[in-house]
């Protein structure tokens, strides 16, 4: 079983602050789903761009995720722009050797 990187990254109108708020709610979305083994959120307020970096425990996981309501939600929202997705392979034994939670 490979475990899955997904990058997602997006432009946002409104200001850090705001996307901040908005997002919080969606915080135990992703503490309660069992596929996911962590996620890091990512923000750049002077681009205004924001996304997050996943560990999925498998292909499965993160196709089930990328077919779901909350990837479906960012791409109905006005309020972003310039979604992109991409999903990665991990190298274990590289990525254990430099510290990296996998």
């Amino acid at each position: 079983m490979v475990k899955k990187i997904l990058q997602i990254n997006f432009k946002y109108k409104p200001s850090a602050e705001e996307i901040h708020k908005a997002f919080e709610p969606a915080v135990p979305i992703f503490v309660n789903m069992k596929e996911l083994e962590w996620k890091i959120w990512l923000i750049d307020p002077t681009k205004k761009t924001a996304g997050g970096i996943y560990l999925f425990k498998d292909e499965k996981s993160v196709n089930e995720y990328l077919g779901g309501p909350v990837v479906a939600s960012l791409k109905k929202n006005p309020a972003l722009s310039d979604l992109e997705m991409k999903v990665f392979d991990i190298i274990p034994d590289f990525t254990k050797s430099t510290r990296g939670p996998v």
